[in-house]
C-alpha cells in the first residue's frame, strides 16, 4: 500500500521554505546590498549602451540610434591601420615586460618583509614602499622628469661625474620602455605586497614550529612553507593580470611620453584617446576599445580554464 507524503514535508518544498526563512532573516543585508547593486548597474552596465557606436557611422546630429550601421567597417579596417598595429605591438611588449617584472616584484617584497623581525623597521619600510601608490601619475611623472632631466637630473649628474654624456631618457626610444617598467614597479610594488602579506599572515604557524623542530632554517622555511602557501593567491592575481594584458598603463604613458617616442610608447589606450578625443572619431575609437576589452575577457577565461584543468586553483 503506497503512502502519500504531505506537501509541506516534501524535500523541495522544505528547501524552498528554508531559503525563504533565511532570506527574511537576512533582509537587512539584502537592503544594504541594494544601493551598491543599483550604482553598479547605473555606472557600469547602462554605459554599455554606447558600445553600439562601434558598429555605426556615428553622427552627433543623428545620435546613436539614428546613425547608420557600418557593417563592421571599423573592425575590418583595424589590421590595415598601421598606427593601430603599431599601438597593438607596443601594448603587448610593454604589458609582457610589466607582467614579467612588475608582477613578481610585490611577491619578493612581501616575502622579504615577512622575514624582517624588527617591527618598527618593518612598518617604516612597508609604509615607504606603498606611499607612491597614493600619488597620481601627474605628480610622479613630474618627479621622474626632474630626476631624469638631462640638464638638472641627479641621474645625468652621476653619469657626467664618471665621464659620460647626458641622456634624455624620456625622448630616447632605447631607454623609454625600461623607464616605464621601473617606474611602474616603484609605484605599485608596495601596494601589491599588501595582498601577499595578508596571505602570509593566514599561514598556520604550526607549520613553522614543526619546521623549527626539524631544524629548518629561515631560508628553507621561506622556500618550503611561505612561497608554496602563496601559490593560490599568486595564481588568482596572475589570471587577473592576464585580463589586463592590453592595459599597458594609460595614465603613466600619457604623462611621460612625447611624439619623439611614439614609435615604442604609443599604446592602444593612447591611440584611442587621440582618435576619439583629439580627432573626434568616436565610432572608430570605440571599435578599438571594444576589441581590446574582448581580448582581455578571452585571456581571462582561457587562462582560468587552462590553470583550472592543470591544478585546483582558479577564479571560478
Amino acid at each position: 500500500m503506497s503512502t502519500v507524503t504531505p506537501l509541506a514535508e516534501r524535500p523541495s518544498v522544505r528547501k524552498t521554505n528554508e531559503n525563504w526563512v533565511r532570506a527574511k532573516r537576512m533582509k537587512a543585508l539584502y537592503l544594504m546590498m541594494l544601493v551598491p547593486m543599483i550604482l553598479l548597474f547605473i555606472f557600469h552596465y547602462v554605459p554599455m549602451y554606447g558600445i553600439m557606436v562601434a558598429f555605426k557611422k556615428f553622427s552627433p546630429g543623428l545620435g546613436i540610434w539614428n546613425s547608420p550601421w557600418n557593417h563592421f567597417e571599423h573592425f575590418k579596417g583595424l589590421f590595415h591601420d598601421f598606427l593601430f598595429t603599431r599601438a597593438l605591438r607596443n601594448t603587448l611588449i610593454i604589458s609582457i615586460l610589466k607582467l614579467a617584472i612588475s608582477f613578481p616584484a610585490p611577491i619578493v617584497l612581501a616575502v622579504l618583509l615577512n622575514e624582517i623581525k624588527n617591527g618598527m623597521f618593518k612598518r617604516v619600510a612597508q609604509s615607504i614602499s606603498y606611499l607612491p601608490h597614493f600619488m597620481s601619475w601627474v605628480i610622479l611623472a613630474s618627479m621622474v622628469g626632474e630626476v631624469l632631466s638631462p640638464q638638472r637630473g641627479v641621474v645625468n649628474y652621476v653619469i657626467q661625474l664618471f665621464g659620460g654624456q647626458p641622456i634624455n631618457f624620456l625622448s630616447d626610444t632605447h631607454f623609454f620602455i625600461p623607464v616605464l617598467v621601473l617606474t611602474d614597479v616603484w609605484k605599485e610594488i608596495g601596494w601589491g605586497a599588501i595582498i601577499y602579506l595578508a596571505a602570509i599572515s593566514s599561514i598556520n604557524t604550526d607549520m613553522y614550529e614543526a619546521a623549527d623542530v626539524d631544524g629548518a632554517g629561515r631560508f628553507k622555511k621561506m622556500l618550503h612553507i611561505t612561497i608554496p602557501s602563496l601559490i593560490p593567491m599568486i595564481v588568482i592575481m596572475f589570471i587577473l593580470s592576464l585580463g589586463n594584458i592590453l592595459n599597458a598603463g594609460f595614465d603613466q604613458i600619457l604623462n611621460l611620453y612625447n611624439p619623439m617616442v611614439y614609435g615604442v610608447a604609443d599604446i592602444i589606450d593612447t591611440y584611442v584617446y587621440r582618435r576619439g578625443i583629439e580627432q573626434f572619431q568616436l565610432d572608430y575609437a570605440t571599435a578599438v576599445g571594444l576589441f581590446k576589452n574582448v581580448v582581455g575577457v578571452i585571456l581571462i577565461i582561457g587562462a582560468n580554464t587552462i590553470i583550472r584543468r592543470r591544478s585546483e586553483h582558479g577564479i571560478w
